[in-house]
């Protein structure tokens, strides 16, 4: 859970692979994108951030996240 949202206890990651559909201000990690707001795989790269980063949460280490506009 992303902490300090101003209006929100919190962001929570899960899989969705339509935004509109699926999210009401979530994160969903995607393995592409495949059109504004829709990716595909989001169960699987969702799978991959888990084993990359809640470990490091276990340990009370702290993550940071980058979110950058994709190179076209």
């Amino acid at each position: 859970m992303v902490k300090d949202v101003p209006g929100r206890s919190g962001i929570l990651f899960h899989p969705a692979n339509n935004a509109l559909r699926e999210l009401r201000g979530c994160i969903a990690p995607v393995c592409l994108l495949s059109a504004p707001g829709v990716g595909m795989n989001s169960r699987k790269a969702s799978e991959r951030f888990e084993k990359l980063v809640f470990g490091n949460l276990r340990e009370d280490e702290n993550v940071y996240l980058t979110i950058q506009k994709a190179a076209i």
